[in-house]
């Protein structure tokens, strides 16, 4: 069984910092991409950032400048730090996670359970 084990979220004023981590655990060959997704009340959940193996990236055009993903492939961890946080990024941030899965190199998509993060203003 392949899990996302998500961390770092919480409170934080408008302007300020936070960086999320999530570290995939169980058994894989390997990872293709990670990324992380927000969800907001009562709107759609939506693609924050993504890094590939190969070390391509995308963001959102509301973080770009902002946030910064990276991972460390040896622990199997991507993280995400937030930089001068507005209120609308408040939401729940789920990790999210492409591997390639035992026996047959199945094809897996795998979520975190969510972390909530909210921007006071």
């Amino acid at each position: 069984q392949v899990q996302l084990v998500e961390s770092g979220g919480g409170l934080v004023q408008a302007g300020g910092s936070l960086r999320l981590s999530c570290a995939a655990s169980g058994s894989f060959f390997s990872i293709n991409d990670m990324g992380w997704y927000r969800q907001a009340p009562g709107k759609q959940r939506e693609l924050v950032a993504d890094i590939f193996s190969g070390g391509s990236i995308n963001y959102a055009d509301s973080v770009k400048g902002r946030f910064t993903i990276s991972r460390d492939n040896a622990k199997n961890t991507v993280y995400l730090q937030m930089n001068t946080l507005k209120s609308e990024d408040t939401a729940v941030y789920y990790c999210n996670a492409h591997m390639s899965t035992p026996p047959l190199y199945k094809y897996l998509e795998v979520w975190g359970q969510g972390t909530l993060v909210t921007v006071s203003s």
